[in-house]
């Protein structure tokens, strides 16, 4: 994890906070129910990443509600400036946050190098 100030984890949070309740706001049922899991903001809060779990989505869903929530970055951005009053909103980019699927594998790998192991114990 990379040394951020106390500012700059702050914001992170109340972005965390504050964007699903101005997801859950909007009208379309794709997007004002995913789930945020992650925002990482570079310094001067000019750009913030978030990460949103798309493990029930296929492929063609995910590029629909990508393009869904790039539609609604105005509106999450002056929702975000009114809950706040700061001067400035984060430009955001939605990603998808795949790092449940990867622990997924690497639990399945784990479990299938024990099973071999303790076959081998067997012998």
């Amino acid at each position: 994890m990379k040394n951020k100030s106390i500012n700059l984890q702050r914001t992170e949070s109340l972005l965390l906070e504050l964007i699903p309740e101005a997801l859950s706001s909007l009208n379309d049922n794709r997007i004002n129910s995913l789930i945020i899991t992650e925002v990482d903001c570079k310094n001067g809060k000019y750009d913030a990443k978030v990460y949103f779990d798309g493990s029930d989505f296929d492929k063609a869903e995910l590029k629909e509600i990508r393009i869904s929530l790039r539609k609604a970055n105005g509106i999450l951005k002056s929702y975000i400036l009114q809950s706040t009053s700061w001067y400035k909103c984060p430009n955001f980019t939605f990603l998808v946050d795949d790092m449940l699927e990867k622990r997924n594998k690497m639990e399945d790998l784990f479990s299938q190098i024990s099973t071999k192991k303790d076959n081998k114990e067997e012998e």
